[in-house]
């Protein structure tokens, strides 16, 4: 049976002796240095592809949630706002708050769901979401300017 070591290794006790022939990288006119370059580059690009694929894939049975807040008047983004995912029966399952670009991104089991978006100068809203696994949902979430002193009364009645 054949070895599978290449030709030019050769064992000394038990020490080890690797002799490459870099003769054929001359022939192509291409340096080490360039070569030993072109691989790093070629393993990195590959390892930020395979590290951003499995980031953006959703995990398998999970469903990603898109929430985006916005100004209802001028329909910029309400990066400060705070987005609690609840239950039909209004257990907290979990809050978010958006980004500079008015986003927020959740992975999620499948199921419904109810989105309570806050924020001290707008009036809260509310939203029914049905999420299905390994779909994306996105839903937008357009703030109107709120009464302070009514959202308080309203707390204060637990409406």
């Amino acid at each position: 049976m054949g070895s599978l070591c290449p030709r030019d290794l050769k064992e000394a006790g038990s020490a080890k002796n690797v002799s490459i022939n870099f003769s054929s990288l001359s022939q192509l006119k291409i340096s080490l240095s360039r070569l030993q370059t072109f691989v790093g580059l070629a393993a990195g690009i590959l390892s930020i592809t395979g590290g951003l694929a499995s980031f953006l894939k959703p995990a398998p049975d999970k469903a990603v949630l898109m929430a985006i807040v916005q100004d209802a008047k001028t329909a910029k983004a309400v990066s400060d706002a705070t987005i609690e995912i609840l239950t039909p029966r209004d257990a907290l399952v979990k809050t978010l708050t958006p980004d500079w670009s008015g986003k927020a991104r959740c992975t999620l089991d499948e199921g419904r769901y109810r989105l309570r978006v806050s924020h001290p100068g707008y009036r809260e809203e509310v939203r029914e979401v049905q999420l299905i696994s390994r779909e994306s949902t996105e839903v937008r979430v357009q703030l109107r300017a709120g009464d302070p002193l009514g959202r308080s009364v309203r707390k204060l009645f637990h409406r």
